[in-house]
């Protein structure tokens, strides 16, 4: 992946786990400052910049990716094929494309914008919150999925039809359906009536 000024100040070079700051924005999405990250999440949580990725394959299914069990924040949950934060400064199209081949290994053939969402979505499970102003994005996959492990538990292409059903009876992280219902009208322009999304 390229390194951007973003990326290089917030990428540690020997791989130690040092603070990761999020942006923190106003209710228009106009940044405000920077907070650490868990801090961000913790109760009541603070309003901060996110992404979230939907890529289809050439059928128009959906890749799910489930979040690996040793992430501290909605461990073992399906969701969306790939969130997460921009650093500060960082385009959140250019956050998308890095996570993306960060978790997945792979970079997306086609990636566009499809608005935003904002959200109040506290989690149960670890008493964490997600207060975020989320840019929504679509596209397409056709390279070979090469998951990092420590990201991404299990990955899995569904149909709408198939995702109902393990919507239904699987455990799905709090702000999924949120941010499929608001990446629909892009979706669908994406991979056409006929997929069904």
């Amino acid at each position: 992946m390229p390194i951007t000024p973003a990326t290089a100040a917030n990428s540690s070079p020997n791989g130690t786990g040092e603070t990761i700051l999020l942006e923190l924005v106003d209710e228009d999405g106009r940044t405000i400052g920077t907070a650490e990250k868990l801090a961000a999440h913790q109760a009541p949580g603070q309003l901060h910049r996110a992404f979230s990725v939907f890529l289809f394959d050439e059928q128009g299914r959906l890749l799910l990716q489930q979040r690996a069990l040793g992430k501290y924040h909605s461990p073992g949950v399906w969701s969306n094929t790939c969130c997460g934060h921009p650093y500060p400064g960082e385009a959140p199209f250019a956050a998308a494309a890095r996570r993306t081949f960060e978790e997945l290994g792979v970079s997306p053939s086609l990636l566009a914008e499809a608005g935003t969402v904002r959200y109040n979505h506290p989690d149960p499970d670890s008493g964490l919150v997600e207060q975020e102003f989320n840019h929504l994005f679509v596209g397409m996959v056709q390279a070979e999925l090469r998951p990092d492990s420590s990201e991404v538990g299990d990955t899995a292409f569904v149909t709408a039809a198939e995702l109902a059903e393990r919507h239904a009876r699987g455990t799905f992280s709090a702000w999924f359906m949120t941010v499929l219902d608001a990446a629909r009208p892009a979706i669908k322009e994406l991979t056409g009536p006929g997929a069904g999304w």
